[in-house]
């Protein structure tokens, strides 16, 4: 792929969006060369020695090459080929390739509230600005993307390339978490765990018991567990139960009270409270919905 930048502007309609791409580019270094090159425009070029910061969030994937990246509260991190650099806003930063292999980068520019709320939510951290992916052919394929829609600049592409630039994080994230996965057998204790779940709604079987069967502490279980899935194994586990009783109270007579009895909750009304707060309907009012439904189907 040939060398390619280009920086766009904003309208007012796009602000709307929730994110806006700023820039974005492809650009090989060969072994030696200068970095950033001189045609790299002057508001966002910097050196080694006083490094820059940015008004907006950057992600640099690097392809191939060898480099590292800095912050005062990093400190060095090594980037390799795979390396994804995700640059915060306000952050004094600098990375350069080595001078013995030179890189080569992708990279987009980005602004909004979607990716404001992802810090806030904790999904990225600048504490943790250097992600390995390996090489992963869909982001380069995104990328590509992106830079093939900027370059021919039609109507109302940015949210086009914005939501290439949402699916490049999502891309990112899942990969991270991946990757945090793959040692130890975690995924297929994991994946044990959730089976175990799943054929035994009908049981008392508690997180505790799938532990013991795991040969794993409870503590680590769950925080392994929570890690994984977003959820602690109990409400996993109850999130479960409730599906099941929603299809129960679809597909079948039976009566509420026998619903909630054979899938272990401790009470009727335990049950009641719970499927309303996660559904907004009480068990009655669900089943009378779809029954309502049902009957318009024939009218």
């Amino acid at each position: 792929m040939k060398n390619f930048y280009k920086y766009l502007p904003i309208s007012t309609r796009d602000e709307g969006w929730g994110l806006q791409v700023l820039h974005a580019g492809y650009q090989e270094y060969a072994p030696g060369g200068q970095y950033p090159d001189a045609e790299h425009p002057t508001h966002h070029s910097f050196s080694w020695e006083n490094g820059r910061v940015l008004q907006e969030y950057s992600l640099v994937y690097v392809t191939g090459g060898s480099g590292v990246f800095n912050t005062q509260a990093t400190g060095d991190i090594p980037i390799v080929s795979g390396s994804i650099i995700a640059i915060f806003p306000n952050i004094r930063h600098r990375y350069r390739p080595n001078l013995q292999t030179g890189w080569k980068e992708y990279w987009i520019g980005y602004q909004g509230a979607f990716m404001s709320n992802l810090v806030d939510q904790e999904f990225f951290d600048p504490i943790c600005p250097v992600i390995n992916i390996g090489y992963n052919q869909n982001m380069i394929n995104l990328f590509d993307q992106v830079i093939e829609i900027i370059d021919k600049e039609k109507p109302a592409y940015q949210p086009l390339v914005s939501g290439a630039a949402i699916y490049l994080l999502g891309q990112i994230y899942s990969s991270s978490k991946q990757c945090a996965f793959e040692e130890d057998e975690v995924e297929s204790m994991i994946n044990r765990a959730r089976s175990v779940m799943r054929a035994n709604l009908e049981s008392k079987i508690c997180p505790h018991d799938i532990a013991d069967q795991l040969h794993i502490s409870y503590s680590r279980f769950r925080k392994i567990f929570k890690a994984y899935t977003g959820m602690a194994p109990i409400q996993y586990q109850i999130q479960l139960k409730l599906e099941k009783a929603k299809d129960e109270l679809v597909n079948s007579s039976r009566p509420i009270k026998e619903i909630a009895y054979s899938l272990n909750f401790e009470s009727t009304q335990y049950f009641s409270n719970l499927f309303k707060e996660k559904t907004k309907l009480t068990p009655l009012e669900f089943r009378k919905s779809y029954a309502k439904s049902d009957e318009k189907l024939f009218v």
